[in-house]
């Protein structure tokens, strides 16, 4: 048998790879779907490029690539057999469990038990071999599948990447014993009861002593008295006191010596008397919230409907994500995006197509993993209620992981891709520009989300006005405390605090402001002042206002409320207020209307140049001898080129060295003045004045810097494309890049399109300064912004929700509108919302009803 089988694998041999350092093994999860060895029919790893598949996708894998050798990899969940006395028998069958995954949490690890079962599979007449088969199998054969059954999972190679290790769940946390020793632990007021310290404080699990650490890395100072006290009764885990949340806690294992998972923290907590969704973390007085006075419902048991009994929901559109440890900002985001049609058509109605398409890696395209994880969460497949009807009740599906798509779309961003917590309107707008980037050429779903806002800047002293136009995707409501309607309520709170912080008492129960939307959409609209204004009319600085309108309104709004802002110590910290946001909402009246009769508009004049005092006396030398990199001109020269071509190449490259350089030489050698002496013209020469505007003015006609067009051309864009680019990102380098790759020069571009900026960007509506300088009509062509006008009636149909004080902690779940009735998605679980929190969201999206 040794021999037929080696005969039979002779000629895939040259195929079958051994991993090696830095490759990944995808033996966790498909490329194409969510399945794994856990499902019904397991996965398939290729011994050549090691990428996962679902049976349903191997096929394709094999007719596009012809590798034929596959290792099929699945774990069988069986539940214990029950003796006697009722109580499950502890037996692993053949003690069988040698993959590395995660237990699945839908299986409780005391009823069931696991076993994994490997083999190889070579198509296409799916012949099997059973693994481990040492004997039978060449040397070769037998190194690869042993290394890979072996290698950790593709994603997890990529934590020790982030600065966050990952944290193991304790060996005590579930056998952990705790004394009914009738100690209850007050929410505030603690201090170390071997020296009264009252920083750094741990509660010990097992007996409820609170003492001072010293110990754990971040710990702000302490005499040891914890770990003291774990050496003295080995009661081995303690928690951090002012670290409780109700997403979680500070634990830390004396025996194991580390940071730990407990994930019946809940339970041992109120074992003294703690209630989770009542902690909350210091104030930035340094005092803790007091509960005792008055309980008071959370802002997290209000966004998570806590305390209700919310009814779990399965089937298509109802599956959770699962949280990879603080990426619920992207949970939320995904769960919005996915339940707009727009969406749906574009990754779900296109899903064989784009598989089929699909680059040979499928894990590094974008377009595949929307794909995967739109199908994911509107196929119902993996949201499936429990097969025995008594548990649904109490059941939660377990979710699908976002682990490939995270990776993909966070790679080379330095907050993304770490596991700290994000803000979620940052995300949304990066995945908007990933959509744009990743449409050229083809339907572009965030067309729904675009917009045009025109600026009417006016100067105060000659009355003269200009009208611009740019592109946004999301409006940022202002939230002006001082128009709360609780305002004495809010006076008096201060007034405690003030006194309770100076009598180092802790503070009063907060009071949340109540802000009504009008007074928000009012302090939107309101004129802004220009800082440092210039005047063309004047040719000088002047004081100048700024009003906002839009020029079309888009199909799906997005609206955030300005619930951040910065402490005295730079950290976003989150205002506490509510506000009743409508579920319709009528915009009509902001409706831009453009330049007006009897308005006259201020000349299309730049301002001048201004030289630094120091620098006057001797700025026309300076203007005959710009700054060059004579390094790189001498290492040009010495390639052969003419000395004033290298200072030419130099210069326009703006000094980004030789490689830059010898690009644009390149792109410009043939040029007829290519080997002339570099000529600019004078920045003191005024040049010929114009009838709008005295010297010294220059005329405002948008021509992009030839250095920057030089940058683009050596890069090998063609000129004309180059200048529209730059145009249409207000001469920004960077945005004129990106804005190259979603244009593709299919056709010619009228005069209008020198106006586009279609990066989205985080500015407020009412503060955003990219600006162009003429008119763009609603109903663009593709060659310009892609706009979908129409009325500015809408109505809400979801909101994402923010817990916690800054976006750089707290948890977010949604609220989506589906079928007529209110879902929270919170994470891997989905449930009927039965009071959905509208006041207390972040960011709210509406659809635009019809005209009729």
């Amino acid at each position: 048998m040794a021999a037929d089988l080696g005969e039979l694998l002779v000629p895939y041999m040259p195929t079958i790879r051994v991993p090696r350092t830095g490759d990944r093994v995808f033996k966790s999860e498909c490329a194409f779907s969510f399945d794994s060895p856990e499902s019904e029919g397991g996965l398939y790893v290729c011994m050549n490029t090691f990428l996962g598949f679902g049976r349903e996708h191997v096929e394709r894998h094999y007719r596009k690539t012809g590798q034929s050798v596959y290792m099929h990899l699945k774990r069988h969940v069986k539940e214990k057999a029950t003796g006697a006395a009722g109580g499950a028998v502890p037996r692993r069958r053949n003690g069988k469990v040698f993959l590395d995954l995660e237990l699945n949490r839908d299986f409780n690890g005391e009823d069931y038990e696991y076993e994994d079962e490997a083999k190889l599979v070579i198509f296409p007449d799916h012949f099997e071999i059973a693994l481990p088969n040492i004997e039978e199998l060449p040397a070769l054969v037998t190194i690869a599948c042993d290394a890979v059954l072996n290698a950790p999972s593709a994603y997890k190679k990529q934590e020790p990447e982030s600065w966050e290790e990952e944290i193991q769940v304790s060996k005590h946390a579930r056998s952990l014993r705790q004394l009914d020793n009738g100690v209850r632990i007050p929410p505030s007021g603690w201090k170390c009861q071997k020296c009264e310290m009252r920083e750094n404080l741990w509660l010990n699990l097992t007996d409820g002593a609170v003492l001072c650490g010293k110990w754990f890395f971040d710990g702000s100072g302490g005499n040891g008295h914890a770990l003291e006290h774990y050496r003295e009764t080995s009661y081995p885990l303690a928690v951090k006191l002012d670290n409780i949340t109700p997403d979680g806690a500070d634990v830390y294992s004396f025996e194991e010596e580390e940071a730990v998972l407990d994930p019946h923290i809940s339970d041992h907590l109120s074992h003294f008397g703690i209630d989770m969704l009542q902690m909350q973390k210091r104030t930035e007085n340094g005092h803790h919230t007091d509960n005792s006075a008055r309980p008071r419902v959370s802002e997290w048991e209000v966004i998570q409907e806590s305390g209700m009994k919310l009814k779990v929901v399965y089937g298509s559109g109802y599956t959770g994500i699962k949280n990879l440890g603080n990426s619920c900002y992207l949970s939320t985001v995904m769960q919005v995006l996915f339940s707009i049609p727009d969406f749906q058509r574009m990754y779900v109605g296109n899903l064989q197509r784009i598989f089929d398409y699909s680059p040979l890696d499928p894990t590094q395209d974008f377009a595949t993993q929307m794909a995967k994880l739109g199908h994911g969460l509107l196929s119902g497949q993996y949201s499936k209620p429990p097969m025995k009807s008594e548990l649904i009740e109490q059941h939660q599906q377990k979710g699908i992981s976002p682990r490939m798509l995270k990776a993909l779309v966070s790679r080379g961003h330095p907050e993304f891709s770490s596991s700290r917590q994000q803000d979620a309107h940052e995300f949304l707008l990066h995945m908007v520009n990933l959509v744009e980037r990743n449409s050229a050429g083809s339907e572009n779903p965030s067309d729904i989300f675009r917009f045009l806002v025109e600026e009417r800047t006016q100067c105060c002293q000659t009355r003269r006005v200009r009208y611009t136009q740019r592109v946004d995707y999301c409006i940022q409501l202002p939230a002006p405390i001082e128009a709360a309607t609780n305002r004495e309520e809010l006076l008096a709170y201060e007034a405690k605090r003030k006194e309770a912080e100076e009598n180092t008492r802790a503070p009063p129960e907060p009071v949340r402001a109540r802000i009504p939307f009008t007074a928000c959409l009012q302090a939107f609209t309101e004129p802004e002042n220009v800082p440092d204004f210039w005047s063309s009319a004047l040719q000088a600085k002047s004081a100048g206002v700024k009003t906002s309108r839009f020029a079309s309104f888009p199909e799906y709004l997005i609206l955030q409320i300005k619930k951040f802002t910065f402490g005295v110590d730079w950290v976003p910290k989150k205002l506490d207020l509510t506000i009743e946001v409508p579920d319709f909402l009528d915009l009509s009246r902001l409706r831009a209307t453009g330049k007006q009769a009897g308005e006259e508009e201020l000349p299309d004049l730049m301002p001048p140049i201004v030289l630094p005092e120091d620098t006057r006396d001797n700025s026309m030398s300076s203007i005959d001898s710009p700054e060059i990199d004579e390094a790189a001109v001498m290492q040009l020269a010495e390639m052969g080129f003419p000395l004033e071509a290298c200072r030419k190449a130099v210069y326009y490259t703006g000094n980004m060295g030789p490689e830059m350089a010898f690009n644009w030489i390149i792109a410009h050698m043939e040029e007829p003045d290519f080997a002339e002496p570099l000529a600019l013209p004078s920045m003191m020469d005024p040049g010929p004045s114009t009838s709008d505007g005295p010297v010294g003015a220059t005329p405002l006609d948008n021509s992009p810097p030839e250095e920057s067009i030089a940058i683009l051309t050596s890069m090998g864009f063609p000129r004309a494309h180059s200048i529209r680019a730059l145009k249409a990102t207000n001469n920004n380098l960077e945005r004129a890049l990106d804005w190259i790759f979603t244009h593709p020069e299919e056709e010619e571009l009228d005069t209008l399109s020198d106006m586009a900026d279609t990066e989205p960007n985080d500015n407020a509506f009412s503060n955003a300064t990219s600006h162009s300088d003429s008119t763009l009509s609603p109903d663009r062509e593709a060659s310009g912004p892609r706009v979908k006008d129409g009325p500015g009636r809408y109505e809400l149909f979801a909101f994402i929700s923010h817990m916690g004080a800054s976006t750089m902690s707290g948890h977010y779940v949604c609220h989506i509108k589906k079928e007529g009735r209110w879902v929270i998605y919170n994470d891997h679980k989905v449930c009927l919302s039965e009071k959905p929190p509208k006041d207390s969201g972040y960011i709210y999206f509406y659809h635009r009803l019809s005209s009729s």
